[in-house]
């Protein structure tokens, strides 16, 4: 019976995605460490050359569950360092469909008040997907949907976004990060999906409760068309500006449990753990979604002093 619901399971994800364009950003439960890879305009704005890595297995026990893994690197350049530039690759596997996408983002900042910046962002972005539908084809021979795998299909696309921060107090971005409403699969092919527009709000505070310890509230709303709005609410407490330890909330999906350490002033490792809240929550089968991160990094000038960044 067990196996007869995992394999429901893929299934109902593939056509999802044949029948509804279901191809859709991957998401993050430390989203609050990881905003470049939702709004371009956060390239640099860690003025140093910051390099994160990012592990995500959702529904830990599930065949065909969701498994992501990014890479990012930007940093600002030029002795104003108004301007940022960012690398990042994203690959994303659900059932049968493995995505890879490469992005160069672009920022420039200005300075709006002493304490304040806003930059903009611009986004390119190059994006492949395979489709394995030989995989299903075993449960299902004779479906004509199910006889040609999709292999590396290319498709192009650009973003934009703003971002402004005052100090190491608060923070709030707007970004679009594809702005062209893709096709993914051929013309002529009997399964169609698009990549639809991505909204996404993100923000945060920095409360000083008392000289050791700091409350960051953040929180990120992302708007797809064709689906309800999603809101992911954070709390984390920093003490000594070491250790973290916070819980997260995605709305009507999942509650998460977050730890991080500052190991070194370069170099930060974090952690999250997801409950799903909804039905797939209570199977026996699914553990739970988990998430590590590792940032390191280098000043962008040797003679500059190293100061706690909090977002």
């Amino acid at each position: 019976m067990k196996n007869k619901i995992l394999l429901l399971a893929i299934i109902i994800s593939s056509t999802f995605i044949m029948d509804s364009g279901a191809q859709q950003d991957a998401q993050f439960t430390q989203y609050m460490y990881n905003t470049i890879s939702v709004n371009p305009a956060y390239a640099g704005s860690r003025d140093a050359i910051s390099i994160l890595g990012l592990h995500r297995s959702q529904w830990v026990g599930l065949d065909g569950a969701p498994k992501t893994q990014t890479l990012n690197i930007h940093s600002p350049i030029g002795e104003s360092e108004k301007v940022g530039l960012g690398l990042s690759i994203i690959n994303d596997k659900i059932g049968p469909t493995n995505e890879t996408q490469f992005d160069i983002d672009f920022s420039y900042t200005i300075n709006t008040s002493e304490l304040g910046k806003l930059s903009f962002g611009i986004k390119g972005r190059a994006h492949l997907l395979d489709v394995a539908y030989s995989e299903l084809n075993q449960y299902n021979e004779g479906d004509v949907l199910l006889q040609t795998d999709i292999e590396n299909k290319f498709s192009p696309n650009v973003g934009v976004g703003m971002y402004y921060r005052q100090a190491d107090k608060w923070y709030l971005g707007l970004s679009v990060p594809s702005l062209l409403d893709t096709k993914h699969f051929d013309k002529n092919s009997l399964s169609e999906a698009k990549e639809r527009l991505h909204y996404y709000l993100i923000g945060g505070y920095v409360f000083d409760l008392n000289p050791d310890l700091k409350l960051k509230p953040a929180f990120l709303f992302k708007a797809v068309s064709g689906a309800p709005l999603q809101a992911d609410l954070s709390a984390n407490f920093l003490l000594r500006e070491k250790f973290t330890l916070g819980v997260a909330y995605r709305w009507d999906a999942a509650l998460s449990g977050l730890v991080g350490y500052q190991l070194t002033d370069a170099l930060m490792l974090g952690f999250a753990y997801d409950k799903e809240t909804t039905e797939l929550g209570k199977t026996e089968f699914n553990s739970g979604s988990f998430e590590f991160f590792l940032r390191f990094e280098i000043l962008s000038a040797p003679d500059k002093i190293l100061s706690p960044r909090f977002f």
